[in-house]
């Protein structure tokens, strides 16, 4: 019954396969490789004989169907042969080592049916030759034995019994699948070929392995299954050591690990590194094979590559002592990290210091987007698993990557900065040649060193295992990678809230910033571009001399036409820069002897792109100085650009390497020594190298004005007013100091798509007023649900970012002080995977700025406290908002549905009451609406002074669809709850003693009018003061101006001499420091 139900299930499995095996016979025996016969004698070839489907049929009755019935029929009906367009098709088939032979005699075979059963005989005791070639036809007990035979030969594979090289099982915790255990007995039992594969194989369980035969590479095991799976290659059991195995012919291998690399696996070939005829000259034996190099999808060094920058990041955390408890403002963990872009030659080191809550985790992994992450297998804690696990925008491709545990590679910082000088890594090429060790500059103004030491060691023995450091390692460039330093700081949730990266729908690049400025033509151009984005600028001379070019490229659009075009004709000069700076270092001719030549000219092409390439773009350079329309250039970046033109060394350089290849291929016919070429090539290489400075500053430059030159025509083709923005500097009093001011603000692409119409919007926070007075610094914001106070928020921001990004702002007119953070809490989402709900979300990003914000941040709440209760809610809302407007002084946007906190803060100073406007209109004839529906909600998107006084939730609720029964019973009960809940909150407000403090004080100042005694009325009027003083004690400058608008609202008969003497006492009190004292003590001396 074992062996029916195999032989079954294998019928289930390939039976379409079958058909296409004798599909092929028929074909061959009709052009007269096997006996002819009429037309309906070669249909019946198509059929099995009749006692062979008699058994199969009841096999299939035993198991409990007939489907097997459905696809034999009986003897003396035609078979129905399948279409060509639903049988796949054999010639589509992909090449493979071993494929299945042509049976000769086919058709005799089929003919000569075996005994029946009913005449005592079976098909065991049909002739030995009959029978195999009968069941190799039907491709039966041969393959099903050949499986068996191979399970039980690889047994140490199975799921059950699989063990890495230190024996250790999947369950365990330090369990390293990279690596596998190989029984001593079933090595001993394997051949030579097989011991060469499975002694690589075994310390590379991570990695598909190609094994060059021949003229074919084959993938065994569980390989070979992954190929079957991703690339549709048939699997045969053959090969090495009769095992599961598939294969592709030499000249298809380039684009099969192409497409496997791109599919994510790491992919690597173990080449043959002797001819057939080496072997014999030395007497015979195995050929020699070795792993040669690893392609991975973060190691990419050339080919079909895309434009971003992929990155292979590595990571290592350790805790600070004394920062267990999780409700502390001081960081709790160091995490150091390193990373790579291959493509272009540059590794980073950094460290920075984070919370509980792994924001700047998530803002590093959002800005660096890592392709795959390096960590040490137990070393990270399990909160920090949990961000890397699940870290992802919503609808996000770029945060797709692979987490891999490494286990020895992370090792002391001491010995990482020996190896790095022993091995001679990181060399600069500069004019001299000199060369530097890592530790020594770029480890120097990082706060954690020995992180970020052991980090790099990590990444480098990743390197040296994918047999990729010999091009890396020597000729690359280590920077440090400042997380914060000199830039606008943008968290990961402020990068996903504000969309600057993509979208949040689909993960795409429409409809958001960097698809709305980038216009870029190079690929080097689109890389900046997106590194500029995710660091804005605070220094205001920088963002000068870009605003410079962006307004004179924005001026002369033919110049910047043209310049586009001109850009759009070079190739991807950094990486090639980077390859040719990494082919220097590497062998001439490869490891393989049988691929040099393969080598040689891919090196010789590679030198010849980076050559022609730097040729153009230094004609490019030269070509801006004829520009001259209207006057040479005046931005700084335009004159440094044409000064780079000038320079003859490095275009004399460039000749001299052309003429000694030209040189050189007039001789090639006389020269047949390949060495003698690559000997060459290395030597005009090296000469190449010796002005990579010079190339990497052209790079740079024509990287910037690219971008520039996106940011022009972003300007040029905007659907509004746009204007440059004026930075003036923060003054250094503190709070009044920061200033955002923007006239006609308009969202830049959130109405491009959708044939919106554009309302524009004044936002000033801390500006001075009409009456030289300083407008508020928050903004206290209500409006109907749907009412653009979420678009508002973002433009806001937008502007902010687009200004300190050195473009011109959507706006009449925009200044502002530079911003240090921006801070966002917008939208609601949660983490589930990371057993974060939405309330909790919200609470991590409020926490996040009540610990960082500055006095010169740009904070924006949207909605906070909306994941909890209503009392609950309001009542952190409260806090928050109080503790930023008096304690942080940050300019802050702040949008709510909670109407209680404009009574709050409606009298304070620092607080402005502002909404987006609506309108009702009637959709009946009834003056008086009787409905929901009988009033229409219509939206102006408009920004004026003073509260909304209602959410209209109900009216939103019918525009979204909701019955209007069911609207039309909500509106009965908010008009039965209204009450109940206004005065149950009015009680609790009272209860708590959450009463509006500054109506207290306007309600006792205006009191002070009914007192006939004068002395009584300043008596009064002082314990109000003291009062005020205290609660904002830390605040100085709020105190003043609390007491000189406050006490102008009493009035002019009031305030007497006496009353302005103690006023003028008291401020020349508080603003004195005795010792110690507090402000308390001042003021009683004073009076």
């Amino acid at each position: 019954m074992a062996q029916q139900r195999s032989l079954f299930s294998f019928f289930n499995k390939r039976t379409a396969v079958t058909s296409d095996d004798i599909a092929a016979a028929s074909t061959k025996v009709q052009n007269g490789e096997g006996k002819k016969g009429s037309s309906e004698q070669k249909q019946h070839q198509h059929q099995p004989p009749a006692s062979t489907v008699k058994r199969i049929s009841s096999m299939a009755e035993s198991e409990g169907t007939s489907r097997l019935q459905n696809q034999w029929p009986p003897p003396g009906q035609p078979q129905q042969l399948s279409s060509p367009k639903s049988r796949p098709s054999v010639v589509s088939e992909p090449q493979v080592a071993l494929s299945r032979p042509f049976v000769p005699g086919f058709k005799r075979v089929q003919d000569e049916e075996p005994c029946d059963t009913a005449e005592g005989k079976s098909l065991k005791n049909a002739g030995p030759n009959k029978r195999r070639r009968f069941m190799d036809v039907l491709g039966v007990e041969e393959e099903a034995a050949s499986e068996s035979a191979v399970q039980a030969k690889f047994d140490w594979l199975h799921p059950d019994k699989i063990r890495d090289g230190l024996r250790r099982r999947p369950d365990h915790p330090l369990y390293d699948k990279r690596t596998l255990f190989i029984p001593q007995d079933a090595m001993a039992k394997m051949s030579a070929s097989q011991k060469q594969y499975w002694t690589q194989k075994k310390e590379y369980m991570d990695t598909i392995f190609f094994f060059k035969i021949g003229k074919f590479y084959e993938l065994y095991e569980l390989d070979a299954e992954i190929g079957h799976k991703e690339m549709d290659w048939k699997l045969t059991y053959s090969g090495v050591g009769k095992c599961k195995q598939v294969g592709v012919p030499e000249s298809g291998i380039d684009d099969a690990v192409q497409k496997l690399v791109h599919l994510g696996y790491k992919v690597g070939r173990m080449e043959q590194l002797e001819t057939s005829d080496q072997v014999k000259k030395r007497g015979g034996g195995m050929v020699s094979r070795d792993l040669t190099q690893v392609f991975s999808p973060s190691t990419r060094l050339d080919g079909n590559m895309r434009a971003e920058a992929v990155h292979l990041l590595a990571l290592c955390e350790q805790p600070l002592h004394g920062s267990k408890d999780s409700s502390s403002n001081q960081a709790s963990v160091a995490v150091g990290f390193a990373f790579v872009d291959a493509a272009a030659g540059r590794f980073y080191v950094g460290s920075i210091q984070d919370d509980c809550s792994h924001s700047g985790l998530r803002e590093l992994l959002t800005k660096v987007a890592p392709q795959e992450i390096l960590y040490e297998l137990g070393a990270l804690s399990d909160d920090m698993m949990k961000v890397l696990r699940n870290h992802h925008s919503p609808g996000s491709v770029i945060f797709s990557y692979f987490l891999s545990a490494l286990t020895h590679e992370y090792m002391e910082p001491q010995m990482v900065n020996k190896m790095v000088k022993d091995r001679g890594y990181f060399k600069t090429f500069s004019g001299g040649g000199g060369s530097r060790g890592c530790p020594l500059q770029a480890f120097e103004s990082l706060s954690n060193k020995n992180l970020a030491a052991s980090a790099l060691g990590a990444l480098i023995s990743h390197l040296v295992r994918l047999k990729v450091d010999s091009e890396l390692l020597p000729s690359g460039v280590l920077l440090p990678y400042e997380v914060y330093r000199g830039a606008l700081r943008l968290d990961g949730d402020t990068i996903v809230n504000l969309e600057l990266l993509e979208n949040r729908d689909d993960g795409g690049r429409t409809g958001s910033l960097l698809g709305y400025l980038d216009s870029c033509v190079t690929k080097y151009g689109k890389r900046l571009l997106r590194r500029w984005i995710c660091h804005p600028l605070q220094d205001t001379s920088e963002l000068n001399d870009r605003l410079d070019t962006v307004q004179e490229l924005s001026g002369h659009t033919e110049m910047a036409y043209s310049l586009q075009a001109k850009l759009r004709l070079l190739p991807d000069l950094e990486r090639l820069v980077a390859r040719v700076r990494g082919l220097a270092g590497s062998p001439s001719l490869g490891v393989v002897p049988m691929a040099a030549k393969k080598v040689h000219d891919r090196r010789l092409k590679t030198f010849c792109e980076a050559l022609q390439g730097m040729h153009s773009a230094i004609d490019l350079l030269c070509w801006l100085q004829s520009c001259k329309d209207g006057g040479p250039p005046t931005a700084h970046i335009l004159q440094v650009a044409m000064a780079l033109g000038d320079r003859s060394l490095a275009l004399d350089t460039l000749e001299d390497i052309e003429t000694c290849i030209d040189r050189n291929e007039e001789d090639e016919e006389e020269s047949t020594l390949l060495e003698k070429e690559a000997l060459l090539l290395s030597g005009l290489m090296v000469s190449f190298n010796k002005h990579t400075e010079e190339w990497q500053t052209v790079v740079e430059i024509l990287a910037q004005m690219d971008v520039l030159s996106s940011f022009a025509a972003a300007a040029r083709t905007s659907l509004n007013a746009v204007c440059r923005p004026v930075f003036i500097q923060n003054k250094e009093q503190g709070h009044g100091g920061s200033v955002l001011a923007i006239k006609g603000l308009w969202h830049p692409f959130g109405t491009r798509d959708n044939g919106g119409v554009i309302v524009p919007n004044d936002v000033e926070l801390g500006t001075a007023g009409s009456d030289s007075s300083t407008l508020p610094r928050t903004m206290l914001l209500t409006g109907p649900n749907m009412g653009g106070k979420s678009t508002l928020l973002r433009a806001t921001c937008l502007a902010v970012i687009m200004a300190q990004l050195g473009c011109f702002v959507p706006g009449a007119s925009c200044t502002l002080s530079p911003v240090d953070i921006i801070f966002t809490r917008l939208g609601a989402s949660d983490r589930i995977m990371q057993g974060q709900s939405t309330f909790m979300v919200e609470c991590t990003e409020a926490a996040s700025v009540l610990q960082n914000a500055t006095n010169n941040s740009l904070v924006v709440l949207d909605e906070l406290g909306r994941g909890t209760s209503t009392f609950d809610g309001f009542a952190i809302a409260y806090a928050v908002l109080r503790h930023v407007v008096d304690t942080l002084d940050s300019r802050l946007l702040f949008a709510t549905h909670y109407h209680a906190l404009t009574t709050e803060f409606s009298s304070h100073p620092s607080v402005g009451l502002q909404h987006m406007t609506c309108a009702m209109e009637s959709n009946t004839s009834n003056q008086t609406p009787n409905s929901v529906s009988d009033q229409k909600l219509v939206f102006l998107y408009k920004l004026e002074e003073g509260v909304c006084k209602q959410s209209y939730g109900l009216q939103v609720a019918t525009l979204a669809g909701i019955p209007q029964s069911v609207v039309q019973s909500a509106k009965q009960a908010s008009s039965k709850m209204e009450t109940k809940v206004s005065s149950i909150f009015d009680y609790v407000l009272l209860k708590e003693g959450l009463l509006p403090l500054h109506k207290q004080w306007m309600t006792g100042l205006s009191g002070v009018a009914s007192y006939d005694n004068e002395g009584d009325a300043a008596d009064m009027i002082l314990c109000i003061w003291e009062e005020m003083q205290s609660a904002l004690r830390k605040d100085q400058k709020i105190f003043h101006s609390l007491s000189s608008s406050w006490m102008c609202k009493i009035g002019g008969d009031l305030v007497n001499e006496r009353m302005l003497s103690h006023l003028a006492l008291t401020r020349q009190a508080s603003s004195t420091v005795v010792g110690s004292k507090p402000w308390s003590t001042d003021v009683d001396e004073a009076f």
